[in-house]
């Protein structure tokens, strides 16, 4: 299948995998990539995005599962990872505080869920900024690390503040990273798949 695609200087014809085949997808992964030349639109694209994620994960949170005192919730993690990649870390970081807030809102979320995501998110970001740009999926692994550790570490401040901390911290740390492990994994699958699509599509 062939899709139309105009660029400077004229009209090109690109070929979009069996996979790929609509013209909707090739749309959107041209209009995913940040303008860094464009300090307006990058700023614009990132708002969007930002928005997009904190809805997504607001949207996916019905797939939650409680264990002790936390709900498990692996797709913000997938979110975390996707948005921290694509956005950076203070984007991601916000993104994910406004889907927090708004699970706390409608109750699909406990207060522990801003320690839960805000930090994956966060260190994710800062782990893609520092890694060259083909090694930049494995920014994902930084997920679990952050949220199983200094997640948890906060998280248990919050649940436990007057002692018990340590069998708190031990109880959550395992609690996020069941969580966060398996969202990692699908959040880097997610970019692995569009930066082949991206790259297919062009």
């Amino acid at each position: 299948m062939t899709v139309k695609k105009t660029v400077k200087g004229g009209n090109s014809l690109i070929r979009v995998p069996a996979l790929f085949k609509c013209k909707e997808w090739s749309f959107v992964m041209n209009n995913l990539s940040i303008a860094p030349n464009n300090p307006e639109r990058t700023r614009l694209q990132k708002t969007t995005l930002t928005a997009l994620f904190a809805a997504l994960a607001v949207l996916l949170s019905p797939f939650s599962f409680p264990v002790g005192p936390s709900r498990c919730f692996p797709f913000q993690h997938a979110v975390n990872v996707v948005s921290g990649v694509m956005l950076g870390p203070l984007w991601a970081c916000g993104a994910a505080f406004i889907a927090s807030l708004v699970r706390n809102i409608l109750a699909t979320g406990t207060v522990l869920a801003f320690p839960g995501s805000l930090f994956g998110a966060l260190v994710v970001g800062f782990a893609a900024k520092l890694l060259p740009e083909k090694f930049r999926l494995w920014a994902a692994l930084a997920e679990p690390l952050a949220t199983g550790t200094l997640g948890a570490g906060v998280a248990s401040l919050i649940a436990s503040p007057a002692g018990g901390w340590t069998a708190m911290f031990a109880t959550l740390s395992v609690a996020f990273l069941l969580s966060s492990a398996p969202g990692a994994a699908i959040g880097g699958g997610v970019l692995y798949f569009l930066k082949r699509g991206s790259r297919k599509a062009s």
